[in-house]
């Protein structure tokens, strides 16, 4: 009886070694090819020539977004994890046999720099997952255009090139740029298109961006910068005033710089330039009518036509108003009328004045109230050296601490006076240049204040002696009148007599008089009486006339001798 040798365990090993292309190939790890044997719901069964088939789902055998195109009897490639699981099955991966062919293919474009195709198909944190044949790449999302872009659904599931800017097959990591793409094209197409453009030249566009300094416009491939201010000759606060995304203009080219293929356009070098001729059109001290369309801390800006605006000083807005905010003098878009001061075409500035094309209040005040006129005001404020007193024609004179009482300090008549109280005063000088109004209280009393010109007042001058009555004993000194309807005029106590015990007010009385010399005149034009003057005065007169410092006599001789004098003369008058 024959007998059947069984093969044992390391035979069954060698004949499927042998299968497997020898005896040191190992099956697992390993990209083969199989035959699809049946499809069951998801799941693709495929016979790798193993003693059992592995199953692989439908979905990694369809490109991102399409469904699956296999049939039974197609031959694919399939990567095989293990042999035989817990079932015994085959465990096989279709994305793994895609992703290593891709891997071996990504290596040697990358290496020679060549562009690769791709799918856009997921989104990740920073960026987006992209196909490229199998091998999942990433695609950050400043890579994605050249400019930002909003909505990136469009550019999904749409093959497309890409530029592998990293990968490492260690540790699977792939990093893909649309942008280089983008910007390697632009390039060409600009290179192309900026050297058919002049400096000059007038060309339409299409307005693709607007910022706050312009809008971007699209010249057919390459773009141009038009600033806000080339816009148009008139003020442009925003290009959205003038243009919209989308629109059509025609822009002439201003500047071309072929280096950095940097372009800029204008708009308004198309139009009339309104400069031209702005000297003879606005002369200066011509006044005209404008409208405020910007104010800032120095002044405001004032259109006198669409083009042409001019700067209204802050120093040039009122007559009255000082180191006031331009915004609480006028307001955007209103209508003011405006004097010009000066026009510069060459710097397209134009100097205009507010308050010159409104009546000087300064003038007004001085035609309405001539020096010597009384006025009646509010007291606006006290300082240590006057009072501001506000007066009609919205201007303030000032009335100095000396000229608010007599007989008193300066400090104690400010005392006597407050904010807000009304008083009257006299004008005693106007400055219209230096817009100064010097006003006097005191001279109100008894009568007011004399008023003369040079070095005269009241029918006295200065160096003369002149007999006064006594009209009030105070403290300080003596207040004097020259004759019975004279100037008015104050002696202080020092100027009462030479030696000390003449120095007493209380010595007169009311109605007496004497004989004084006029020194001065204060800044009212009224006088300055001195006793103590006239004394030294005739002392060196009667040393002049009578005697000399080598004659021998006394001056107690001298005087005596010219007393007598003057007293024979009085009598003889």
């Amino acid at each position: 009886m024959a007998t059947t040798a069984f093969p044992s365990r390391d035979d069954f090993a060698a004949l499927l070694n042998e299968s497997l292309g020898g005896e040191n190939e190992t099956f697992e790890g390993k990209v083969v090819k199989g035959i699809v044997t049946g499809i069951e719901n998801d799941l693709a069964v495929i016979d790798v020539g193993l003693k059992s088939e592995g199953r692989v789902a439908l979905r990694e055998f369809a490109a991102p977004g399409q469904k699956a195109d296999i049939k039974i009897g197609d031959e694919v490639e399939v990567y095989v994890d293990r042999v035989e699981n817990a079932q015994g099955e085959a465990m096989l991966s279709r994305d793994r046999a895609r992703r290593e062919a891709a891997w071996d293919k990504l290596e040697k474009e990358f290496e020679k720099g060549e562009r690769v195709d791709g799918v856009i198909f997921g989104r990740v944190k920073g960026g987006f997952t992209v196909d490229l044949g199998g091998a999942v790449a990433f695609l950050p999302g400043s890579q994605v255009d050249i400019r930002p872009v909003r909505d990136v659904q469009p550019l999904m599931d749409l093959p497309q090139p890409f530029v592998i800017l990293k990968m490492d097959r260690r540790r699977g990591n792939i990093v893909v740029s649309r942008r280089a793409i983008l910007e390697e094209t632009r390039a060409e197409q600009r290179s192309g298109l900026i050297q058919s453009l002049e400096e000059g030249q007038v060309i339409d566009g299409v307005v693709k961006n607007i910022t706050d300094y312009g809008a971007f416009v699209d010249l057919g491939g390459i773009d141009g910068l038009l600033h806000v201010t080339d816009i148009s000759y008139k003020r442009v606060q925003h290009p959205s005033e003038v243009i919209n995304i989308g629109d059509t203009v025609k822009v002439q080219i201003i500047r071309i710089n072929r280096e950095t293929q940097r372009i800029s356009l204008g708009m308004k070098q198309l139009e009339s330039d309104p400069w031209a001729g702005a000297a003879a059109k606005y002369p200066v001290d011509g006044t005209f009518t404008g409208r405020v369309t910007n104010i800032t801390e120095y002044g405001a800006f004032v259109e006198l036509e669409p083009g042409i605006e001019g700067l209204v000083h802050v120093s040039e807005m009122s007559w009255t108003k000082k180191n006031v905010h331009p915004g609480k003098i006028v307001s955007t878009s209103q209508e003011v009328e405006v004097k010009i001061l000066e026009v510069d075409e060459e710097k397209r500035r134009i100097s205009l004045g507010l308050k010159q094309a409104q009546s000087n209040p300064w003038t007004d005040f001085a035609e309405k109230h001539p020096v010597g006129s009384t006025v009646e005001g509010e007291v606006k404020n006290s300082t240590e050296f006057g009072l501001f007193i506000g007066l009609d024609g919205d201007v303030d004179g000032m009335v100095h601490m000396s000229d608010i009482a007599w007989g008193v300090s300066g400090e104690e008549a400010l005392a006597l006076h407050r904010k807000g109280e009304t008083v009257k005063a006299v004008v005693l000088d106007v400055d219209v240049e230096k817009e100064r109004i010097s006003l006097g209280m005191k001279q109100l009393e008894r009568g007011g204040v004399a008023v003369g010109g040079g070095a005269s007042a009241g029918g006295v001058n200065k160096g003369e002696t002149v007999t006064v009555s006594v009209l009030e004993v105070r403290d300080g000194g003596l207040e004097v009148q020259v004759g019975d309807d004279g100037a008015t005029g104050f002696i202080k106590r020092t100027d009462l007599g030479r030696d000390r015990d003449e120095q007493r007010p209380e010595r007169f009385q009311v109605g007496q008089k004497f004989d004084a010399l006029v020194t001065g005149f204060d800044r009212s034009k009224k006088p300055n009486f001195s006793i103590k003057a006239l004394q030294i005065a005739e002392e060196k007169q009667a040393v002049a006339q009578y005697g000399s410092s080598d004659s021998g006599a006394s001056l107690g001789d001298i005087l005596g001798a010219a007393l007598k004098e003057k007293e024979a003369a009085k009598k003889k008058k």
